[in-house]
């Protein structure tokens, strides 16, 4: 299993409304399971979803995985969560998932609150306030706002990365060498 406590952390971002089955939720799954098979430890909101698929798609490739949760929702994290870190409000969430993505960031589909996760990481790291690392838009979803913000400040857009398919991860997120 993949330490977490190694540094090697992708937070992944997108939305709680997937279900099993779903093409969005296979998405998360193969997402986490490339994560993991690269020797990155998931962390996510750690509730249902893109959650849940990705942290499973960890756990099932060997991976570890930690959840942060929020006291304002009474539901437990899911059942692939190694690690829970619970907080007391959903900035104290955001910051300990922009926290944890010490190797960088994965966003898929979602709604407000992806927006949101996408829109802190994007701008904290165009102002370097933090530290360069990827932040990586999977499918197409993301990518109209990309060109938007493309057009409003032109080299923005090389702070976010937009790629296809999760099997491409392996080229942003590499193994250790101990790991190859």
């Amino acid at each position: 299993m993949t330490e977490i406590s190694d540094g090697k952390i992708v937070t992944v971002f997108g939305a709680a409304d997937p279900v099993e089955g779903s093409p969005a939720y296979e998405l998360a799954w193969r997402v986490g399971k490339v994560l993991a098979e690269q020797g990155y430890a998931v962390a996510n909101g750690g509730y249902r979803g893109t959650m849940e698929a990705s942290a499973r798609g960890a756990k099932e490739a060997g991976g570890a995985t930690i959840g942060v949760t929020c006291s304002l929702w009474k539901s437990k994290p899911n059942q692939y969560i190694d690690r829970a870190e619970q907080t007391n409000n959903l900035q104290g969430r955001l910051d300990g998932l922009i926290s944890l993505g010490q190797s960088g960031f994965v966003v898929l589909p979602g709604a407000t609150g992806t927006l949101l996760e996408l829109a802190m990481v994007w701008e904290l790291t165009a102002k370097r306030f933090l530290p360069a690392r990827p932040i990586v838009c999977v499918g197409g979803f993301w990518k109209p706002l990309v060109d938007i913000m493309k057009l409003e400040r032109p080299g923005i857009e090389q702070t976010v990365t937009v790629i296809d398919f999760p099997q491409q991860l392996r080229e942003l997120f590499p193994k250790s060498p101990q790991l190859a």
